[in-house]
């Protein structure tokens, strides 16, 4: 299974997940030893899976880090805090996530997009 780590040392996902708002989005970054690159990908597919099916669920992604890096970034887009919640909380997820490579390390967080216009950088 995956080590949890926070990404923020100042607020945990557990705080973020008591928040009432939406949308929003988790960036989830992994690290992996390269020799389990595959059975990362496989157990996402497999929890990106349950998720897909969960209300509020939007949208996922997974992205891999270029030139031989074996760190990862999924993103996934929440109708609100408390769709993401009951999904992260619902056994069959836990049981899912069961089977990460133990040398996968993950640090989940939630984001909202801010509503800043004309400061795209091309």
């Amino acid at each position: 299974m995956a080590g949890l780590e926070e990404l923020d040392g100042a607020v945990t996902l557990s705080e973020q997940m008591d928040a009432e708002e939406g949308p929003v989005v988790l960036m989830n970054l992994f690290t992996i030893d390269p020799s389990d690159e595959q059975a990362l990908l496989d157990a996402w597919a497999h929890d990106a899976d349950f998720m897909k099916g969960q209300p509020g669920y939007i949208s996922t992604q997974m992205h891999k880090g270029i030139a031989g890096s074996s760190t990862y970034v999924n993103y996934a887009v929440w109708q609100d805090v408390q769709s993401f919640r009951a999904a992260f909380m619902h056994p069959e997820f836990h049981r899912r996530i069961a089977k990460y490579p133990e040398s996968a390390a993950a640090r989940p967080h939630l984001f909202r997009k801010l509503a800043v216009a004309n400061h795209c950088v091309a």
